[in-house]
């Protein structure tokens, strides 16, 4: 969507201009003014005269035609006659302050759609209602009514929330801090992150993207948007609402771990976005990848005149996965020929309490020509010899005579750090309060740089046979069955060539007997019914079955324990399935449909205690390989399916492809809104779908599955 007709407008319509100070149209029009805007500037109110010295346009009919933008600042009710006329007057880009539209709900929900669909009838661009506005302070366009005009600068913002860009203006216009673009987005009724994410994308002006997002409505578009631009521009974000609200309705272990938290995550990831907890270090991260230059490997230095804040940073890149590298044996002579015996000549390297400017300098020169550090960061305790504001300077030239490699700082402390903290600021190194943070943030940058080497990844593709499963779901909508357990799913499976166990449905006892003797024992029995999800609730699973009368007393056991339990269920009888072999690990695979992002996938170990440990890691559909290797690799328990104490390792890439498969399921048959294999056994030559179950959506009368051809 081409935004320039906001950014870089030839002619601004004020509509609702006031000539009393304090009201909104006439801050618009003052801090249009104030910005230097050399375009044509129209003042709309039906007084007519003058404001700030600027001749009024008595109503928006008497505009000239093909206004780039209107600024529109009136009572709601008034909003809609005014954007139609607008749209008739061929304005091309609107932005409407006013509020009370659908964050109001009622009517206002339904009068926001209107305007909507006026400007879309018109093609005119709609930013907001219920936004601060936006602005380019380098083309001297300030059409907002925020207090403060930040300086121009290579940095790109959009916020959800009209009262966070206030805040942050403030901040910025108090740290210096320039800006690209700022745009409040307010209600999103046209215009949302994903248009903002294309369009800095592509702003020749625009470095680096911050943004503040309370909610995506159009994930997978965002997610497609997010994916091109991260690919050569950092965008940082911050993410409030974390909620697991998807959850509560949620009957499976998958959607009771699942949450729109978990799917923002996976979201981030998947596309590059790097996710910032507070403003304080999205603002400082933007200055170190606007500045600095991004490290070329994962080695960090830490220079310090502490040994505790320099084990703390050591400790967070172990968390973080940095590497805290060792100097070669020529840094260490070099630093032992002048530094205090009792210094620490090893990385972290701390060079004392009493290190003065000089001594920092030297030794961060030393560490930084060293082949193998990548990053440097210096850190200052305020101790009673400390330099805080003599070291920055240091820090500062060293930056700008060495910008091979980037340096962050972590000046500890408030008042005694102050003025070292500013001069920083001021020569773009990021300065941290605490070294977490700050390692954090080179984690970030070399994470970027990592993703700007790797080649782009199309989504893996999956042989099935899709007209059979989606006439499989087909035939269990038809009979209306709102879930898909184990022995129906088995025809699924093999549409989806998914190795599993052999099993075979037996309705009584000497038929289980029989298919027990047809797949040879050992053999495992469950119980079948469509109306129990989970058989560890009516204990209906049995395992290491060997023979036939063990066979009869266990089918008959299970399925009267069933019955008793859950009266109100259908018991079919059970499933015989061949018992896995030995050795395999449990592992669950399962996917919701999260109402944002489409599919999101779940993995972690298998059984019943998946909810309980929360070992488990998310990616969103569709999935490249490297998101299936990923995912496998991310949870805390992958030592355990690496193989631990002489075991051996499980075959990943089968595993991998279970993965994928699911991930191609979950796109294909939408009518599935969440599924799960649990357990998934996998040895080291196999992985073997133990168990399986679907919950269906009603399906709705525009549904296009009664013919299948149609949606391939």
């Amino acid at each position: 969507m081409d935004l320039r007709h906001f950014f870089h407008p030839h002619s601004v319509a004020v509509v609702g201009a006031s000539a009393t100070p304090g009201k909104v149209g006439h801050t618009v029009l003052r801090n249009m003014l104030d910005a230097g805007f050399t375009g044509q500037l129209l003042p709309v109110n039906p007084k007519g005269g003058e404001i700030l010295g600027l001749p009024v346009v008595p109503s928006v009919e008497e505009l000239p035609q093909g206004v780039d933008l209107a600024v529109v600042a009136l009572p709601r009710r008034r909003v809609p006659d005014t954007l139609r006329e607008l749209g008739r007057r061929k304005a091309r880009a609107v932005i409407v302050i006013t509020a009370g539209f659908k964050e109001v709900g009622g009517d206002g929900w339904f009068l926001e759609r209107e305007i909507t669909e006026i400007c879309r009838d018109a093609g005119m661009q709609l930013l907001g209602p219920n936004c601060l506005g936006l602005i380019n302070a380098a083309a001297g366009v300030n059409a907002s009514f925020a207090a403060d005009l930040p300086r121009p600068g290579r940095i790109g913002f959009f916020s959800q929330s009209g009262a966070l860009c206030v805040a942050i203006l403030d901040w910025a216009v108090g740290e210096r801090m320039g800006f690209s673009k700022f745009v409040s987005l307010g209600n999103k009724a046209m215009l949302d992150e994903a248009d903002m994410l294309d369009y800095l994308g592509e702003d020749p002006e625009t470095d680096v993207i911050l943004g503040y997002v309370e909610n995506v409505e159009r994930g997978e578009r965002f997610l497609r948007s997010a994916k091109a631009v991260c690919a050569h521009k950092p965008v940082l974000m911050i993410k409030s609402g974390t909620t697991p609200t998807g959850a509560k309705a949620a009957s499976s272990h998958t959607g009771a771990i699942a949450g729109s938290d978990q799917a923002y995550e996976a979201a981030f990831r998947q596309s590059g976005i790097i996710r910032v907890a507070d403003v304080e270090s999205l603002f400082q991260l933007a200055r170190a990848f606007s500045e600095q230059p991004l490290p070329r490997g994962p080695n960090l230095a830490v220079v310090t005149n502490s040994g505790g804040p320099g084990i703390l940073a050591a400790d967070a890149c172990g968390r973080f996965g940095l590497t805290v590298a060792r100097p070669g044996q020529r840094t260490v002579e070099r630093l032992q020929a002048f530094l205090p015996p009792h210094s620490d000549f090893y990385n972290p390297f701390d060079i004392l309490g009493d290190a003065d400017p000089r001594r920092y300098r030297k030794t961060m020169e030393i560490v930084l020509g060293d082949p193998m550090t990548h990053a440097l960061l210096v850190m200052l305790t305020p101790t009673a010899q400390a330099q805080a504001e003599s070291t920055a300077r240091e820090v500062a030239d060293l930056a700008r005579r060495m910008p091979e490699k980037p340096i962050f700082a972590c000046f500890m402390g408030m008042e005694g750090v102050r003025a070292g903290k500013e001069i920083l600021d001021k020569a773009g190194v990021p300065c941290f309060a605490f070294p977490e943070p700050a390692v954090q943030g080179v984690r970030a940058m070399f994470d970027h740089y990592l993703r700007r080497q790797r080649p782009h990844e199309p989504a893996a593709r999956v042989q099935r046979d899709l007209d059979r499963a989606r006439g499989l779901i087909l035939q269990a909508t038809q009979r209306g069955d709102t879930e898909i357990v184990e022995f129906q799913a088995q025809e699924m499976l093999e549409a989806y060539g998914l190795d599993r166990p052999e099993t075979r449905l037996a309705r009584s006892s000497e038929q289980a007997v029989e298919q027990a003797e047809a797949i040879g024992y050992p053999v495992v029995l469950k119980i079948a019914s469509p109306d129990i999800s989970h058989k560890s609730d009516v204990d209906g699973v049995r395992v290491n079955i060997h023979n036939a009368e063990e066979v009869r007393r266990q089918f008959w056991d299970i399925t009267a324990r069933a019955t008793h339990l859950r009266p109100d269920a259908y018991v079919v009888g059970c499933v015989v399935q061949r018992m896995a072999p030995p050795g395999c690990k449990e592992v669950i695979v399962g996917f919701q449909r999260d109402e944002q992002f489409g599919p999101l996938i779940m993995f972690g170990l298998g059984g019943v205690y998946v909810e309980i440990m929360g070992d488990v890691a998310f990616r969103l559909a569709p999935l490249t390989k490297r998101d299936a290797s990923e995912i496998v690799r991310e949870i805390r328990s992958y030592m355990v399916l690496k193989g631990v104490r002489g075991e051996q390792p499980i075959h990943f890439e089968a595993l991998e492809q279970v993965i994928l498969t699911l991930g191609q399921l979950a796109l294909d048959i939408p009518e599935i809104v969440e599924a799960e294999f649990n357990p998934v056994l996998v040895d080291r030559e196999r992985a073997l779908v133990g168990d399986v179950r679907m919950t269906l959506r009603s399906p709705h009368p525009e549904d296009t599955l009664s013919d299948p051809k149609r949606r391939n």
